[in-house]
């Protein structure tokens, strides 16, 4: 892998969904720059700190969200004169999002007093009441034609589909949820999947017209839903839970067909492949040592050089497990990561008792593929969008990878760099790294037809 120069930031940083550009929050200033070149191709001046950055669909326009204000600006990179500023005054801004048709923004005011239409076509807009939450519970389908949104009034909520052409109100129904978390199209934009509270085990399906579909409940005591994804070719869809447990539903029948637990000690029969990495010291030639800086980046070890690698451990084996405290909110248990591969086929999970573990199932064979077991905590995870790769950092200079031809990790050169989050760009090509004042940017090959990794690059 080819990794570039370190570069500054101070806030979100993003691939355009073209690829083409990368948007770069500096204090005030938003620098656009091309992928290749990494040059400055427009730079932009806020009227306060960037705290959100979001491009549009087409990669023509991109808007920035300056929280503290607040207030958002948006910017054209085809039209670098034109300029568009949105104030909703004493009631603020909590979030604001594109439209697919990336001529219209969509901001939720503080308190979630109203939701705001705004075009830049025109001087039009539309107010939707009381939506539930700020940065979710705003779902467009695949095809862009249709806005689903969580709103709330009289204790109770409620779904209110827009039409994204016309942004006139095509219908509202009520759900039947405690208190709805979040909601979801299907791939096919044929339903719509409904979390609810954490304190009540409910997912529901509903269909655009209102008719509750199903309603999938695993267990009645105890702490719910965590996390729910629909497969990319939507056949499947993902529950992530308190219980550890994440289950998969079919649907057709909207039935489980799949159950996968996350126990802290893996045994036979357990045929998955447990890549844990470890530090390997390095053998050092003293009559032909180099003192150069690239050469002992890998010095991060007390009182020596090592480089990192995966060593394919054999079961039993057990991972470091956290009790969350019974007295405190939000416990750190469950099922807090979950990502689908392009394929459908692959689902990775995170159980947050096991931190330092990433659980990689196979949803064809219904098996556990692999275990990644690292030394710190699993800060992000992310699927290749073009081929079956897995790609996570910790936090540490390093970055791990999966394929199902196995795992192994790579050395950023970088001095003082550590990998805290990463992005893919849309075509798989490169790799968006953030440090806490920094980001760079990783070339990555193309896999290989048949390959055998197992330890280190």
């Amino acid at each position: 892998m080819e990794f570039t120069e370190a570069y500054k930031q101070t806030g979100p940083c993003c691939f355009s969904p073209n690829a083409r550009y990368i948007a770069v929050a500096v204090d005030y200033r938003l620098m656009i720059r091309d992928t290749l070149s990494f040059k400055v191709v427009q730079l932009f001046s806020c009227l306060d700190k960037i705290s959100y950055i979001e491009w549009a669909l087409d990669s023509e326009y991109i808007l920035c969200g300056l929280y503290k204000r607040p207030m958002i600006q948006a910017w054209s990179l085809t039209q670098p004169e034109w300029t568009c500023k949105i104030d909703e005054g004493p009631a603020g801004i909590a979030y604001a999002r594109w439209s697919p048709d990336s001529r219209h923004i969509l901001t939720t005011s503080e308190f979630q007093l109203r939701l705001t239409v705004w075009s830049l076509v025109n001087t039009a807009c539309v107010h939707v009441q009381w939506p539930k939450h700020g940065s979710k519970g705003v779902s467009f389908t695949k095809d862009g034609k249709f806005a689903a949104i969580c709103t709330r009034r009289d204790c109770k909520d409620y779904i209110n589909l827009l039409s994204c052409h016309s942004w006139e109100i095509m219908g509202v129904f009520a759900v039947d949820t405690l208190d709805m978390t979040d909601i979801q199209w299907s791939p096919d934009d044929s339903a719509i999947v409904i979390g609810d509270s954490p304190l009540e085990y409910k997912v529901l399906i509903y269909s655009p017209d209102g008719r509750c579909l199903f309603k999938y409940q695993a267990y009645e005591s105890g702490l719910g839903v965590k996390s729910v994804s629909w497969s990319p070719c939507g056949q499947f869809l993902a529950v992530g839970s308190y219980d550890q447990m994440l289950r998969v539903l079919n649907h057709l029948t909207w039935k489980t067909f799949a159950e996968f637990m996350h126990l802290s000690t893996v045994r036979a029969p357990c045929c998955a492949a447990v890549f844990k990495e470890v530090d390997e010291p390095l053998q050092l030639d003293m009559s032909e040592l180099c003192l150069d800086d690239d050469f002992m980046g890998g010095s991060d070890a007390p009182g020596g050089h090592f480089k990192v690698r995966y060593e394919v451990m054999e079961v039993p084996i057990t991972f470091p497990f956290q009790k969350p405290p019974a007295d405190k909110p939000n416990p750190k248990q469950g099922i807090g990561l979950l990502s689908w591969s392009n394929d459908s086929q692959y689902i990775c999970t995170r159980n947050d008792s096991m931190p330092t573990a990433l659980w990689i199932w196979d949803i064809r064979h219904l098996e556990l593929a692999a275990i990644l077991v690292q030394k710190d905590p699993i800060r992000a995870a992310a699927w290749d969008p073009i081929s079956t790769r897995l790609v996570l950092c910790t936090g540490s200079s390093h970055l791990y990878m999966w394929t199902p031809s196995g795992a192994y990790c790579v050395s950023n050169p970088l001095p003082q760099f550590s990998i805290t989050d990463l992005k893919w760009n849309s075509d798989g090509s490169c790799l968006l790294l953030k440090d806490k004042e920094s980001f760079c940017c990783a070339a990555v090959p193309l896999l290989p037809e048949s390959s055998d990794y197992s330890s280190d690059e």
